[in-house]
């Protein structure tokens, strides 16, 4: 059975957030380890880690995932914001750790006012360092797929697959795969044929052993728009059948996925509730 989570919440503590997954229903949960809007963070106490350890154990909830800043431009041709984004996701990396998470997300990130072989060469090196940096550490980054809005990176598998293959220590390495992201770059997944062609493409150049999560997102905009807009399971562009053949590809079977559904109007409609249920559904 495929394992489903959402992200949820560190309102009142890591644990709040775990409590707060079980309570939907959730199998595994992603969270941010800090304020995602801000470079400073106070640092994560023992009791804060043992909390949330006990929080997973009590509540059955498995993989923990950590998504990063949205600061964080780790392709940025700006030395000093290349820079503090790189220390950034070493705090990110070290905070995972302290939390007993073994993944972190993290956006690739946006060229800006280079271009897309220098912004790979500037995540490329980035990598690099952070690897050096964390040497010993367990927890690993996850590179996003992305809806290629404006200059980001990572909306091509090329572009994946040329950060993972210049890196030094591509072992150090996984990816997330966004349905929303992969289908607003261009990607179709809405029929069983394309949906084969979509994974074969990802396979041939990436190699889907290195999924290691995948994001569950509907699409607001349609098939190669670029534009990055969430929407509810099943009442997007994407429409059911996508799910539905994730679901049931018994080579994700042991792949956590993870929800980033919008969460306006909760205090009406618990919205993580209903799109795990239609995920459910969908699981034969």
């Amino acid at each position: 059975m495929p394992i489903l989570g959402a992200h949820q919440s560190i309102s009142g503590g890591y644990h709040k957030a775990v409590a707060l997954a079980a309570q939907r229903g959730c199998e595994c949960v992603q969270l941010f380890t800090k304020n995602n809007n801000q470079w400073r963070a106070k640092p994560i106490t023992i009791d804060e880690a043992e909390k949330f350890q006990t929080a997973l154990a009590e509540n059955s909830i498995s993989h923990p995932i950590a998504h990063d800043s949205y600061l964080i431009n780790l392709a940025s041709p700006d030395p000093l914001l290349w820079k503090k984004s790189l220390l950034a996701f070493v705090e990110e990396l070290q905070r995972a750790e302290l939390l007993g998470i073994p993944y972190v997300v993290t956006h690739p990130g946006a060229f800006t006012e280079s271009d897309e072989k220098s912004g790979i060469r500037q995540v490329v090196r980035a990598l690099d360092e952070i690897h050096e940096r964390t040497s010993g550490i367990r927890s690993r980054c996850l590179l996003e797929t992305t809806a290629g809005q404006g200059t980001a990176l990572g909306w091509r598998f090329e572009q994946l697959a040329a950060m993972l293959e210049g890196v030094k220590e591509p072992d150090r390495l996984g990816v997330c795969f966004d349905t929303c992201h992969v289908f607003a770059a261009g990607y179709p997944l809405s029929t069983k044929k394309e949906y084969a062609a979509t994974m074969k493409a990802f396979d041939g150049l990436i190699g889907l052993e290195r999924i290691k999560a995948f994001h569950l997102n509907d699409s607001r905009r349609e098939l190669g728009s670029r534009v990055d807009r969430h929407e509810h399971i099943g009442r997007g562009r994407l429409g059911l059948e996508p799910f539905r053949l994730l679901l049931n590809d018994r080579r994700f079977r042991n792949i956590p996925m993870y929800l980033e559904t919008p969460k306006e109007g909760e205090e009406k409609t618990d919205w993580d509730v209903v799109n795990l249920a239609t995920l459910r559904n969908l699981i034969v």
